[in-house]
């Protein structure tokens, strides 16, 4: 493990030294935590872009699921 020096603001270091009170965390397993959970959803923000364009240069055929209507199952409603 690595230790590092970031430059923050004063009310960004008061929330978070709240918000890790209340957690019983440290700042540093907040920020890890925090860390891994932001680069988690900007793979899936590229993933969900990727997606998208890839439906829009080859649209989904109006029968491409229809094979599926009959496997799907809703329960008792």
């Amino acid at each position: 493990m690595r230790t590092i020096q970031m430059t923050l603001d004063d009310e960004l270091v008061a929330t978070v030294d709240q918000v890790v009170k209340k957690l019983k965390t440290t700042r540093s397993a907040f920020t890890r935590k925090a860390l891994r959970n932001a680069i988690k959803q900007v793979n899936v923000n590229q993933l969900e872009k990727k997606h998208k364009k890839g439906y829009g240069q080859h649209p989904a055929d109006k029968t491409e699921f229809s094979v599926w209507e009959s496997e799907q199952e809703w329960g008792d409603l």
